[in-house]
């Protein structure tokens, strides 16, 4: 059984999504948060000290979307494709990483997640900006096709969506990104994606 440490209301929700879509076994090992973004606890597998971490059998992963990668490995197709789209995968897995997610949580941590009295308006605008500018790509992608890869869902769409649900759940203005509106839509409402947020936002 795979065993992930961390709670829903974190990155773990992604390896939950992931591990629900896979239709594999898993426990979650709650360790959460104090005030100010401190773990309750030391998470002693994870030599960086952050949630999540993942346990199958002897092997041990720390980084979330590597983590769906091997998920969606142990799944295989259609949620991890082989040959060329494999590559895709690994594309948009690193595309969701580095040209996306520091701008998603730069605007979100000014946007919602921090006190209020902590957000910097300014910060939370420039964010959006950049996000704003990869946005735009991917609805120029996604005007060719439904998702990443082609008509079919797979684990690069599932790690994109989760890396782009918090600004979606907390009132980012998609609307000029009507594509990428529809497929974040798709993403979300997958039996899948509503049993992983019901433990989130439940």
């Amino acid at each position: 059984m795979l065993k992930i440490h961390g709670i829903p209301r974190s990155r773990a929700f992604r390896c939950i999504w992931a591990a629900e879509e896979a239709g594999l076994p898993y426990e979650v090992i709650p360790i959460g948060f104090l005030p100010g973004f401190k773990l309750e606890q030391a998470v002693a597998i994870n030599p960086n000290n952050k949630i999540p971490a993942l346990e199958d059998g002897g092997l041990v992963l720390f980084e979330s979307l590597a983590i769906n990668l091997h998920i969606a490995a142990k799944a295989g197709a259609p949620l991890m494709p082989a040959g060329d789209d494999a590559s895709r995968v690994m594309q948009w897995t690193l595309w969701s990483a580095t040209e996306v997610e520091p701008h998603v949580m730069r605007w979100s941590y000014n946007a919602y997640l921090k006190p209020e009295a902590e957000r910097v308006a300014a910060e939370a605008a420039v964010g959006k900006d950049l996000l704003d500018a990869r946005l735009r790509v991917l609805d120029g992608e996604l005007a060719q096709r439904p998702f990443l890869l082609g008509a079919g869902f797979t684990i690069a769409d599932l790690n994109l969506a989760s890396v782009l649900y918090g600004s979606w759940l907390n009132g980012y203005d998609y609307a000029p990104f009507p594509k990428v509106k529809a497929w974040m839509d798709a993403c979300m409402m997958r039996p899948a994606a509503l049993r992983a947020r019901k433990q989130r936002e439940g």
